[in-house]
């Protein structure tokens, strides 16, 4: 999958900010700039994903080398895995805007999160976590169907399918910073979070008013 614009600055996604409050939604804030000239993707190679993976928790060091050397005997089906995944992210994204917005989802949306669940859930099982017991699935080295490349998009499946039932979807945010475009959970307790990053976002809407305030003050 093709960014939406030709500009590309170096991948960041071992170090993209985890601030959506969900797997899911970290995972569709993997792109830059939506909505605007400059989008940039930080998933452009299966390597990225693997990269993503790590940084987010779902890999450990070992994996991560188990899918490294995985895509580079079978880079055909990396590059099928990585397709996959975004198509993926641009749906679960999508999904979760119609419930900002207050719009009817895609049927074709839907219909792609459903396949991806389903594969997720045949291979999901029940594990041990500190608080009890969890969904799990088994590591890439010990997956028996061969599959390991598509790893690190099934707890995201998951993730999406379990916010999109759970209550908290209504507070779902779309950061209204210029050309942001990042979804995140407001959990504030009097639902007041208004940027994906006060220092990101908030600070640059800030700098911007006070830039136009300037300008009136100039030409009055």
């Amino acid at each position: 999958m093709q960014s939406d614009a030709p500009h590309q600055s170096p991948s960041r996604a071992s170090s993209l900010p985890l601030i959506g409050g969900r797997l899911c939604i970290d995972f569709t804030n993997t792109t830059s700039g939506r909505g605007g000239p400059r989008r940039q993707e930080h998933l452009r190679l299966y390597p990225d994903l693997i990269a993503w993976a790590l940084h987010a928790g779902l890999l450990d060091r070992s994996d991560a080398s188990i899918l490294e050397r995985a895509a580079a005997a079978d880079p055909g089906g990396a590059g099928r895995a990585l397709e996959a995944a975004l198509q993926l992210r641009e749906s679960i994204h999508d999904l979760l805007l119609s419930i900002v917005r207050e719009e009817a989802p895609r049927a074709g949306d839907l219909d792609r999160l459903n396949l991806a669940l389903a594969d997720a859930m045949s291979r999901a099982r029940i594990g041990t976590a500190p608080e009890g017991f969890a969904w799990d699935w088994p590591r890439p080295a010990a997956d028996p169907l061969g599959s390991q490349l598509a790893y690190p998009i099934w707890p995201i499946a998951r993730s999406a399918a379990e916010l999109l039932l759970s209550p908290l979807r209504d507070r779902l945010r779309e950061c209204p910073g210029e050309h942001c475009g990042w979804l995140f959970l407001d959990l504030t307790k009097n639902a007041s979070r208004r940027w994906c990053e006060m220092k990101v976002c908030g600070s640059r809407a800030k700098m911007q008013r006070h830039r136009r305030r300037r300008r009136l003050a100039s030409a009055s």
